[in-house]
């Protein structure tokens, strides 16, 4: 299976045809994609100015496109490893004892899905790189009130439980917020919109 670079090198390659440097970019999220594959598809596609199917695109498009996800990965991997080297230490000084941020950064180790969008066509709207900077700054900050990503404050609880996407959503920006980087009080007040949601769709049922 090709690797990251190896397929960044061919949606670069001028000697391929402008379809294979298409799939290729898509097979790139496939190993990174920081909302999601499709969220993150449709991202580029705005952005950049190319049809979520067009074939007949300008390359220069492409190319434009993966700029941003490598300058996004680039981001996130530099925090990775700033963040492995400090387990590293903890670990030597004997704090073996994983914390919340341990366990979310286990299930999103490369940045894939690092924020994710549960709604592909519901995303932020800056650079890649910028919405992972804004991240990376409220996982070193703490808790706080606000989206790390728009500052927005309204937030939904996704309570599908089946898969990783379950947790407080932005209303404006569409991320799947970390919970650990929200207070308590933000995190309370998300879930007690979703119940009352929930109870207002079962009295329209039974009305």
């Amino acid at each position: 299976m090709a690797g990251f670079r190896s397929l960044a090198r061919q949606v670069r390659d001028p000697g391929c045809d402008v379809a294979l440097r298409r799939y290729s970019l898509r097979k790139c999220l496939e190993r990174f994609a920081p909302y999601g594959h499709r969220a993150t598809w449709d991202h580029l596609c705005r952005r950049h100015g190319f049809g979520h199917e067009d074939r007949d695109l300008d390359p220069a498009r492409l190319v434009a496109a993966l700029d941003e996800v490598e300058e996004a990965r680039a981001v996130w991997l530099a925090y990775e490893r700033r963040f492995a080297e400090r387990r590293r230490r903890e670990k030597y000084l004997g704090l073996r004892t994983p914390g919340p941020i341990d366990d979310w950064h286990r299930r999103t180790w490369g940045g894939n899905g690092v924020a994710r969008c549960v709604d592909p066509a519901v995303h932020p709207d800056l650079p890649l790189g910028d919405a992972l900077r804004r991240l990376i700054a409220a996982l070193e900050a703490g808790p706080g009130e606000h989206c790390p990503v728009c500052g927005g404050d309204r937030f939904a609880w996704r309570w599908n439980g089946l898969d990783e996407a379950c947790g407080p959503v932005c209303r404006d920006c569409g991320v799947l917020v970390p919970a650990l980087v929200l207070s308590e009080e933000a995190l309370a007040a998300a879930r007690r919109r979703a119940a009352r949601a929930d109870a207002v769709r079962e009295l329209a049922a039974v009305g």
